[in-house]
């Protein structure tokens, strides 16, 4: 009998524990205290020193710190779109989880697991500020502090062996300060190609979860231990200098980086049309890249000539072979009044095989429109040879920031390559009867402009030059002059310079690449922002 007792008695005191504590959980989750009262508001005028300390953590960072900008007009926005961004987000979230669980139940024996609400709340995440950083790189920095106190209601059941559980996500609260840069800045909408996210401190995550109706958070012990892992969790894979990568677009495409040359030799026409009164015509021909905003390049002029024969080779930067084309166009010379066109004819790059010569014989057409009956008469040819010389892929770099790593095509002359000139902006130019700058380039007797900004003490041009050479510049120097020219007729000061620099090449071509903001002078502040780059067959 005592042996019987004492297994009733443990089995008893087994019972009652767990019964017990059951018990008292659930009191624990479900009894509220009826005698809460609604704290007193009282202005921040009337609080004491210690009260104040204490809120001090709660004070907004564009009060504390003035390099964060207040941004409620961002806040307002969120909160008028957030109905939306509800939505769109959830979306996004479910596509994105969808092959994700389908892919690990099998391993853990799981039937489903399926959403069976998914919702953010109505209250959206506010920027408590947001600071700004400039750098003389293609890049945008932004360290906005986000705090989110939301009312999420996520729930996700899942379903093994004949049963199911429901898992609920409520009362969520982050407090995050992330770094988000895009880089690069690209002429194509949205603008920027890749998104890169860190964060610059651990994150402060709060959430209750409700198995079977009861909150799990409130298990003693277990909130401090899953709040401390998440932390280190995501603090181990994005805090800073670690980042978390999103492409938005190819970058190569679209900054239009060079990624070929076009080797054009034109060879002769025939049959041409006579222009001219006394029964001949002077005819020259056009090249130009469609696409490209460099100006067209030009043969010699062949006097009174039908059948001229000219020979010449023109090399030409090419940035998307996919959608550009070579036109020609045929001109008669005059001179005196305008050059009468007498034909033309485009060549899609995509048309050309890489890397092989191809010799086209082209009938001169009015203009590409095929339902043009003009187009029927006859106008001549023009023979043509051309060669397009991709880059090489195994030779590309794998980060676009390490561009100055491209190489040039074979057939380019040893010790020859492309020289590329992105000028950026000026700051600080004032001219004595106007500021309306643009920037002139003079290298090698060849003169390029960037486009005029009206009324401009820092302008910003963004604008890229490219020189294909034969040889290195290691003894070549750059000019570039910040010019001024009056929008008004008849000025007595038409034109003037506000500063000028003459940059050595031998330093870009042993660097590769250069990104500087160069002292203009005759200039009492103006500064010139100049990327150079140069890219070889070696």
């Amino acid at each position: 009998m005592g042996f019987v007792s004492t297994i009733l008695g443990f089995c008893g005191f087994g019972v009652g524990v767990s019964f017990g504590l059951t018990i008292g959980y659930y009191l624990f989750i479900y009894f509220q205290p009826c005698d809460v009262k609604d704290p007193v508001i009282r202005p921040l005028v009337e609080r004491d020193t210690k009260s104040l300390q204490q809120l001090l953590s709660e004070i907004p960072l564009w009060v504390k710190c003035p390099d964060y900008d207040r941004v409620d007009w961002l806040n307002k926005f969120i909160e008028y779109m957030w109905p939306y961004l509800d939505k769109a987000i959830c979306r996004t979230a479910k596509d994105i989880a969808a092959p994700i669980i389908a892919e690990q139940i099998p391993k853990f024996k799981i039937d489903s697991v399926e959403f069976e609400t998914l919702t953010l709340g109505s209250l959206p995440p506010t920027f408590q500020g947001m600071k700004v950083y400039v750098t003389d790189e293609k890049e945008l920095i932004m360290e906005p502090s986000v705090k989110w106190a939301g009312n999420p209601n996520v729930t996700v059941a899942v379903k093994a062996f004949g049963l199911k559980a429901t898992v609920q996500v409520v009362d969520l609260q982050v407090f995050a300060a992330p770094r988000i840069t895009l880089k690069p800045l690209v002429p194509s909408f949205p603008c920027f190609a890749n998104i890169s996210v860190s964060l610059m401190e651990k994150p402060h995550v709060d959430f209750g979860l409700k198995l079977l109706g009861a909150d799990l958070m409130s298990i003693p012990g277990l909130y401090r231990f899953v709040q401390e892992t998440i932390k280190d969790q995501v603090a181990n894979m994005y805090l800073w200098p670690k980042t978390l990568d999103v492409q938005i677009l190819d970058p190569s495409k679209a900054m239009k980086r060079p990624v070929g040359i076009l080797h054009v030799k034109i060879l002769r026409a025939m049959k041409l049309r006579k222009k001219d009164i006394l029964g001949a015509s002077d005819p020259y021909v056009k090249v130009k890249l469609t696409e490209s905003k460099l100006p067209s390049k030009k043969t010699t002029v062949k006097h009174k000539n039908l059948n001229p024969e000219w020979d010449e080779e023109f090399n030409m930067v090419v940035k998307d072979p996919e959608s550009q084309a070579l036109e020609l166009s045929v001109y008669d010379w005059e001179q005196i009044g305008k050059h009468e066109k007498m034909g033309m004819n485009v060549i899609p790059l995509k048309d050309l095989t890489p890397d092989e010569s191809k010799t086209m014989t082209l009938d001169l057409l009015k203009n590409m429109d095929s339902n043009d009956t003009q187009n029927d008469k006859d106008r001549g040819q023009i023979m043509v040879e051309l060669t397009y010389k991709p880059f090489k892929e195994e030779e590309l770099p794998k980060e676009f920031e390490e561009s100055d790593a491209h190489k040039v095509p074979e057939g380019t002359p040893p010790g020859g390559g492309v020289l590329m000139i992105m000028v950026h902006e000026a700051q600080d130019v004032e001219g004595k009867h106007h500021t309306n700058p643009y920037v002139r380039l003079i290298f090698k007797g060849e003169e390029r402009k960037t486009k005029q900004v009206k009324k401009n003490r820092d302008p910003r041009w963004e604008e890229e030059f490219t020189f294909v050479l034969e040889e290195a510049p290691v003894n070549d120097r750059l000019h570039m002059e910040v010019v001024s020219t009056s929008t008004r007729i008849g000025l007595l000061h038409p034109k003037e310079v506000l500063g000028y620099v003459d940059i050595n090449l031998s330093d870009v071509v042993s660097n590769k690449r250069i990104n500087e903001k160069y002292h203009l002078i005759d200039s009492k502040n103006g500064r010139l922002q100049v990327e150079l780059q140069w890219r070889t067959a070696s």
